[in-house]
């Protein structure tokens, strides 16, 4: 422990208990405002937001031939719609000040090589994050609501007609569903490759349960996403191949036997 303490110091002073939850209180108003700053500006463009997440389902109504649009039944239906939307826009837009707040209140307890260690983790977060929500919002949504709306008909017995009336929070709700089961599935490869640095897995054991975690995957989709072949597929499909990467990065990163033996 010496040994480590004078090659590998902790950039850290002493504090007291008080000083400790001073600094804490510190960092969780920080980001309470960042919050709320994000929530007043995403409140004030909650219309166009919305819009921009309603873009999918209007391009496959005008392809369709039909003027887009959605409904509410409620008089308060849409209000509580857009500060939902404001809501999720901070949320997603004052992460990076909350993780660096975090990162701020943590990073003096650890030593230089764990702050090396863990950055690229901080970096590969957000970044996979988006890449999942953009899969979902560019790939799955046009090609779910197509499916969906495909069970319209203008004509039926009758003449009665199939439509869809498809309302503003119910929409708003799916998206979000989606939005947030792709970007925290995309971030498996930062949760095993984390847990493989110390040394919770290994890559063999990773590579031994593969065929139960394709499995996995299938059931995973199946509760984080619509009772539809669609959405189920699209994000098994993702979660495989991330397992698959995620292998590879345990293997990089993980433990040496050698070094694990000598120092148990």
């Amino acid at each position: 422990m010496t040994d480590r303490a004078s090659t590998d110091p902790i950039d850290d002073t002493p504090m007291p208990l008080l000083d400790h939850l001073v600094e804490l209180r510190r960092r969780l108003l920080w980001s309470g405002v960042s919050f709320a700053v994000f929530f007043a500006l995403c409140y004030h463009f909650s219309g166009r937001i919305y819009l921009f997440l309603a873009q999918p389902l209007a391009e496959i109504m005008r392809q369709q031939g039909e003027q887009p649009h959605l409904i509410y039944t409620a008089l308060y239906e849409a209000f509580f719609t857009y500060i939902r939307v404001a809501m999720f826009g901070a949320a997603f837009l004052s992460f990076p000040m909350i993780a660096i707040q975090a990162w701020m209140f943590i990073a003096p307890g650890l030593y230089r090589s764990e702050k090396r260690a863990f950055a690229p983790f901080l970096i590969a977060t957000p970044i996979l994050f988006l890449m999942g929500a953009a899969l979902a919002y560019y790939f799955i949504f046009p090609t779910a609501w197509k499916f969906f709306l495909s069970f319209q008909t203008n004509t039926g017995g009758d003449g009665l007609q199939i439509q869809l009336q498809a309302k503003v929070s119910e929409y708003l709700a799916l998206v979000m569903k989606l939005i947030m089961a792709f970007g925290i599935s995309f971030e498996l490869p930062v949760a095993l490759t984390l847990c493989a640095k110390v040394g919770l897995v290994r890559s063999t054991g990773l590579r031994r349960v593969r065929r139960y975690a394709w499995v996995g995957a299938f059931v995973a989709a199946a509760i984080l996403t619509p009772p539809d072949v669609i959405t189920q597929t699209g994000l098994a499909l993702p979660l495989i191949g991330l397992y698959e990467i995620s292998i590879l990065c345990a293997k990089l990163v993980e433990p040496k036997l050698e070094e694990t033996t000598e120092n148990p």
